[in-house]
């Protein structure tokens, strides 16, 4: 028996009804073939006994596969693989007897299936059940954020939803989708995948908190947090009250009062920082002020985390008290042994190159093991990671590829499954009676006049504005993934019922929900600009200065701009000022929200020498200002937007009223490839061009770059370019003459002006344009020096298409052309489909492949008063004017504003 025990597992049958009791083995004190027959037989009695319970408690079909497991008997028509499986499928788990009745248990899932041609079911191992859970997590989570887009919702309030569809609140309803996408079995795999993606998510916003930033706290924003968290806090514990006499009977009084008040003071930092990142307010004095006083709640919050964790444990006053000094320990360690070791890493991190794999991995597993001995000190494995990314030292290059390397993959994919894993739990259906909607709509009320209250209420005594007040009440009332992590651990611990987490999580919902809509409602800043003058190229003012806006997407744009901005600068003592505006989307992941953090803690993130290492400013875009500049008569100010792409034309157009600048000079949406071709990089960035096109309050240039000067900077010794101005005629030809007259100070451009004699249009012609073209063309005419070879001018009568495609190409090999975005009426159209009409009639037919895979080309639209800036940007007549040198680091405690960098 024991061999045939060892063969198909252990059997727990001790307590099946009747079972007759094994004879006691006795030595044999005979013939060696008695003992034989002895043991025979008793083997015979188990096995008869055995097969005598299970046909009495067990069904006809499961007694006969058991039967032929036992006995080693084949099936017919399975063999020896059906034999095998029947034994798997029923020996995994073990079996249970309560009250003489018996219960197969299934055992653990197994890893991988040999597939669906060998007869598994992939949906019953755990491989492929994981999967196919964070497919379906993805998609949908995707699919809402993405509905949800149009009201400005962050993406958790997508995951929130998404979770809680999944779960018994929607789709799992159906009993059948449950227990085949979301078995039981499953939900332990599924809660260590959600719980370890969970790990590293806080990892990472303990990354995003800057402590000296946190020191750096004023008395204002300290005031507001301590308010947003202790009003709260008192009506948290007074709902409890409420809530234990009702829906959580029996529950330990001390721990549920604790979970409340946090559940209700939580103020959801990275939420916060998404929220004003996507309403432009992140650099403005009132997101300064939420965000200080959202991260000092945010460290609050996990401290009194800690401290409800430590007293539901099931364990006496005394063991809790321990729990707590033990997490004090462990948080003192790290300071003391772990920072350093980190230190030590991060200086040997040089800007410009890689960071060491050993480094990455050794922070990764220093991060699992905090996990570790926090979650062995009994204060959740979440706190170890969070103190770990704190004290990781945010200067230099380390942190953000700390950032780089974890976030996309656990952002993207793992921590998604923790908002399932918490759906899973929230059965909305408990919320039942209207008692229980009373109640949700005590919670909230509760919850938002606490945080609301209390903010409003401080923020009126340091003297803050009604309507600033009202917002900065709202914008601390956000919550999010942290009052997850709250309300699941008093769902684990036993805290919370079933009915008490889904009102906590459609609290959470609400208040998160209305955030945005409420604070676009009530509270809209204007951008203000003084008035100017000078907002084309073309001016009668020829010894003002001139000044230029321009962007850039990335490093592979820098060459061809410096080298334009070199070509323009010109010999005369007019200057040239140059804000370089690098454009970054801000999307879902954290490094994008961690420079915008940078950006409102420096105010320079591109230009700030004291703080490089915190801003990040070791980059080759700094770089390569800071060398042009030192080499030229040509001021930079290196600047920052990030913001999303539908709305980061609002940034453009605000900082060239605010730099008062005359020309914007703006990347084409295609890059150059190795073969010549051009590449698009969405339709979004073509977007955001032709917003810019629409709403500028000054002249626009497209660059479409073919590498200007090569992929190198070139020295202003070394300038030797040729370019063509095309003259049809009209505003925008006669404001890309006035660009190509100033390049062509420069002594190493030869500048070639065509004017094409189109035949006369049908219309009447407007006299007043014909008669500016004309004086355009003679004043360059006229100040030309004699027989200067940098400047020609010809002129080409041409009837139609072919004539004019012709005479373009006679021009020889050109570095750049100049031309108009709309020219005169009458213009051939040179292409027949273009999908760039931005670019106009002729600036397309140069951007095409066909004519060239080396030129650049610079089409220019001039300022239109007929533009409307006005709903982006108010002009005032007096306003304090926006500095055009780089601002001195901030001390605390300084007044001091930077208003360089523009969100």
């Amino acid at each position: 028996m024991a061999e045939r025990e060892r063969e198909t597992g252990d059997i727990h049958t001790s307590s099946i009804a009747n079972r007759p009791p094994t004879t006691a083995r006795k030595r044999p004190t005979t013939s060696l073939v008695e003992f034989n027959s002895h043991v025979e037989k008793e083997r015979d009695q188990e096995i008869s006994a055995l097969t005598q319970a299970l046909v009495e408690f067990l069904s006809t079909e499961d007694v006969t596969a058991t039967l032929l497991l036992l006995l080693g008997i084949e099936r017919e028509s399975g063999g020896r693989r059906e034999r095998e499986r029947e034994r798997e499928r029923w020996w995994v788990g073990e079996m249970a007897t309560t009250n003489n009745t018996t219960v197969a248990c299934k055992g653990p899932m197994k890893a991988t299936s040999e597939g669906a041609w060998q007869g598994d079911d992939p949906l019953h191992y755990a491989l492929p059940l994981i999967i196919l859970q964070i497919c379906l997590v993805v998609v949908l989570t995707r699919t809402l954020a993405f509905l949800l887009r149009p009201l400005r919702q962050p993406r958790v309030v997508a995951e929130i939803i998404g979770g809680i569809l999944l779960g018994p609140s929607a789709l799992g309803r159906n009993k059948r989708f449950l227990d085949s996408v979301f078995p039981k079995q499953s939900l332990t795999v599924l809660d260590t995948v959600a719980n370890l993606g969970l790990l590293f998510f806080l990892f990472l916003v303990g990354l995003e908190l800057d402590l000296r930033a946190i020191r750096r706290t004023g008395k204002k924003a300290l005031a507001i947090a301590l308010a947003g968290i202790s009003l709260p806090f008192v009506l948290g514990i007074g709902t409890s009250v409420v809530l234990r006499t009702t829906v959580v009977k029996g529950t330990r009084q001390g721990p549920f009062l604790v979970f409340m008040g946090v559940a209700l003071s939580i103020t959801a930092f990275p939420v916060l920082a998404r929220i004003l990142a996507e309403l432009k307010l992140l650099t403005t004095d009132l997101g300064r002020m939420a965000m200080s006083a959202a991260a000092v709640n945010d460290v609050a919050a996990w401290i009194l985390l800690a401290l409800a964790v430590a007293l539901s444990g099931s364990g006496s006053p005394l063991v809790s008290l321990w729990v707590l000094l033990s997490g004090a320990a462990f948080v003192a360690l790290a300071a003391i042994l772990l920072r350093p070791a980190l230190a030590w890493m991060a200086r040997r991190c040089l800007d410009g190159e890689p960071v060491k794999e050993s480094y990455i991995c050794a922070t990764l597993a220093t991060v699992l093991a905090a996990g570790f001995v926090t979650d062995t000190i009994g204060i959740h494995a979440l706190f170890g990671a969070f103190i770990v990314g704190i004290i990781v030292p945010k200067d230099g290059p380390f942190a953000g590829v700390l950032i780089e390397k974890v976030e996309d993959l656990i952002s993207g994919l793992f921590l998604p499954l923790y908002f399932v894993s918490s759906g899973l739990k929230t059965n909305v259906a408990t919320i039942s009676g209207a008692r229980s909607w009373g109640l949700l709509v005590l919670v909230i009320t509760n919850a938002c006049l606490g945080k609301i209250a209390g903010t409003v209420i401080v923020s009126l005594i340091v003297r803050i504005p009604i309507r600033e007040a009202l917002t900065l009440g709202f914008l601390m009332n956000t919550k999010g993934l942290v009052e997850l992590i709250v309300l699941n651990i008093g769902k684990d611990r036993k805290v919370l019922n079933d009915e008490s987490f889904a009102i906590l999580v459609l609290m959470a919902l609400f208040t998160t929900f209305i955030t945005t809509p409420i604070v676009m409602a009530i509270y809209k800043p204007a951008r203000r600009g003084t008035p100017y003058k000078h907002r084309t190229v073309e001016r009668a003012d020829a010894e003002s200065d001139l000044r230029v806006l321009a962007c850039f997407h990335g490093n592979c744009n820098i060459p061809t701009m410096i080298n334009l901005i070199e070509s323009s600068r010109g010999t005369r003592r007019r200057r040239v000022t140059v804000y370089a505006m690098h454009l970054i989307e801000l999307s879902e992941r954290s490094s994008a929200i961690s420079m915008v953090h940078k950006a409102r803690r420096n105010g320079l993130p591109f230009w700030n020498k004291l703080n490089r290492g915190a801003a990040g400013n070791g980059d080759q875009v700094v770089v390569a200002f800071e060398a042009y500049q030192q080499l030229s008569s040509v001021a930079i100010r290196p600047m920052t937007a990030i913001s999303d792409l539908h709305t980061i034309h609002e940034d453009i157009v605000a900082s060239a009223i605010q730099k008062r600048a005359a020309l914007i000079i703006l990347p084409f949406h295609k890059t150059q490839s190795l073969d010549g071709s051009l590449e698009s990089l969405g339709t979004a960035y073509q977007n955001v061009n032709q917003r810019v096109l629409r709403h500028a309050p000054c002249s626009v240039a497209i660059l479409v770059d073919r590498g200007l000067g090569g992929a190198v900077q070139v020295l202003a010794s070394d300038v030797s370019y040729a370019i063509a101005v095309l003259f049809f005629g009209g505003p925008d030809d006669r404001e890309a003459l006035a660009y190509g007259a100033r390049m062509a100070e420069h002594p190493g451009i030869a500048l070639t002006v065509v004017r094409f004699l189109l035949p006369p249009p049908s219309g009447e012609v407007d006299a007043d344009e014909s008669a500016a073209d004309g004086a355009a063309l003679s004043d360059l005419v006229n100040k030309r020096p004699e027989n200067s070879p940098s400047v020609k001018y010809e002129e080409q009568a041409v009837a139609e298409r072919a004539e004019v495609m012709r005479a373009i190409k006679a021009l020889g090999r050109c570095n750049l052309f100049l031309v108009g975005r709309s020219p005169q009426s009458g213009v051939p159209r040179l292409v027949e489909r273009t999908d760039c009409t931005e670019l106009g009639p002729v600036g397309s037919y140069l951007a095409c492949s066909e004519f060239s895979t080396s030129a650049s080309v610079l089409v220019i639209q001039r300022y239109d008063s007929s533009a409307d800036p006005s709903k982006l940007v108010e002009e005032v007549a007096e306003i304090e004017d926006v500095p055009d040198t780089p601002v001195p680091a901030m001390t605390p405690g300084s007044s001091h504003r930077p208003l360089e960098i523009e969100k």
